[in-house]
């Protein structure tokens, strides 16, 4: 499971003296088991990439604050954490693969206009998933639908 990569990721990096590993992985580690402990469940693999999305996002609008206020080191870390965020999420879906998942649910829904993006967007979640961010997704079907 992923949740359990994550915390071997974090014993290897401590074993390393991998300092920036270790933390930005225990940072996440904290975000996963805040949502454990709130709603007492424990972490389906799916759950866990949902999460890893939502800190990608965080760490986006991090480096968008810090850009505007000039503290280019806390741009380069939050990117670095980015990234090694990043290698914990399945491939993401290619924008050509994308297009053809949208265009086919678009056509079996029968969506003309924008009136449809929520149905079209929900069933295009259930198929696709976690393998592209939702701002991604929300992107291409107003795109397809317009």
């Amino acid at each position: 499971m992923l949740r359990e990569q994550i915390l071997e990721d974090i014993k290897s990096a401590m074993k390393s003296g991998d300092t920036f590993k270790r933390d930005a992985l225990r940072m996440v580690n904290a975000a996963l088991k805040q949502v454990e402990v709130d709603e007492r469940i424990k972490l389906s693999d799916e759950r866990v990439i949902s999460i890893l999305q939502k800190e990608i996002k965080s760490r986006v609008d991090s480096v968008e604050a810090y850009k505007k206020g000039g503290r280019d080191d806390l741009v380069k870390k939050e990117q670095g954490e980015i990234e090694l965020i990043k290698t914990y999420l399945p491939a993401e879906l290619s924008d050509d693969g994308l297009k053809d998942e949208i265009k086919k649910i678009i056509s079996e829904t029968g969506a003309c206009g924008m009136k449809f993006m929520g149905e079209v967007m929900k069933l295009a979640k259930e198929r696709i998933g976690t393998k592209v961010s939702g701002k991604r997704l929300s992107e291409a079907v107003k795109k397809y639908l317009a």
